[in-house]
């Protein structure tokens, strides 16, 4: 990490228009509610299938200061974890299309649609959905960069080595970070080139995928470096294996683990922290920003004991 002060909020940052909603994004940083209405994902794969299930625990998670909700209908857990094949597009928009139009009637919290795959995104968008999440960072889906340019949908793009079904059969690098900015960089380049706003456009390392637990460490400990990008950053290091392997725990043990890597990836300039356990995340995240902004603007020794 640099040496000094890091800012509260990333001089890049801009705060993203969603129609009659609004993510702030220059602020304090924005904690992103993770909605799987999947049967197989890694913490809550089948916790929220049916459409009720699925609008309670987004409205729960908005009630705790979720600043979006991501709604997800592919898992990408890899199957040595426990993955199944992918999902067909039929199957994954019976699954996320009528959560998204139910909780847009529900809410006007801003939502996320995660998927790779263009047609989703585009009936997601019209239901009612504000961001587009690929974890391919446009790569999977020849149409995906389309839907985003003619949308004028704000685009995560992630990095990724590889598909979720061989992804960690090779998580070794030459330099691991250089090959994710360089990888990032040009995803950037090519959403810029095919029409998608670049004030648009946050990235996210892509803790987890493709990765070893000494890589994930090595990334959220250099998460600052990303900056040099001129783009939001988003973690999503949640209850992932590298940390309750770290700890030797399990993954039901793995919340304070979890909160170490959204306080180190907020310090290090993170402005979206993508999560299963919002209401933590967030206390933890707030008391963080209000010890920075006392030690930022403490500019005497006025308030010391003598």
């Amino acid at each position: 990490m640099r040496t000094g002060q890091p800012p509260i909020a990333a001089a890049a940052s801009e705060d993203w228009q969603l129609g009659g909603r609004r993510l702030e994004l220059s602020g304090p940083v924005q904690v992103m509610g993770i909605l799987n209405v999947t049967p197989d994902s890694f913490y809550d794969g089948g916790c929220h299938l049916s459409v009720d299930a699925a609008v309670a625990r987004a409205l729960q998670m908005e009630d705790e200061g979720a600043a979006v909700i991501d709604v997800g209908g592919e898992s990408t857990r890899p199957p040595m974890y426990g993955g199944g094949d992918p999902v067909a597009l039929d199957e994954e928009l019976q699954r996320v299309l009528p959560v998204v139009a139910a909780l847009r009637e529900a809410t006007s919290v801003p939502i996320s649609i995660d998927t790779t795959k263009a047609e989703v995104a585009h009936h997601c968008l019209q239901a009612g959905a504000d961001i587009i999440n690929d974890t391919s960072a446009l790569q999977d889906d020849d149409g995906m960069v389309t839907v985003a340019a003619d949308s004028g949908a704000p685009v995560i793009l992630m990095h990724r080595r590889g598909i979720p079904s061989t992804m960690q059969c090779n998580t070794e690098y030459d330099n691991l970070f250089a090959e994710v900015v360089g990888f990032l960089e040009g995803r950037i380049d090519f959403a810029v080139a095919g029409g998608v706003d670049r004030g648009r456009i946050a990235v996210d390392p892509g803790i987890g995928f493709g990765k070893s637990v000494a890589g994930n460490l090595q990334l959220i400990g250099r998460l600052d470096e990303l900056e040099a990008l001129g783009c939001p950053v988003l973690v999503g290091a949640s209850r992932k294996s590298f940390i309750w392997k770290t700890l030797g725990l399990t993954i039901e043990e793995s919340l304070e683990g979890s909160l170490a890597a959204a306080l180190i990836s907020a310090l290090a300039g993170a402005r979206i922290l993508r999560v299963h356990d919002v209401a933590s995340t967030l206390r933890a995240v707030r008391m963080m920003e209000a010890i920075k902004r006392t030690a930022l603007f403490a500019d005497d020794d006025s308030s010391r004991p003598s």
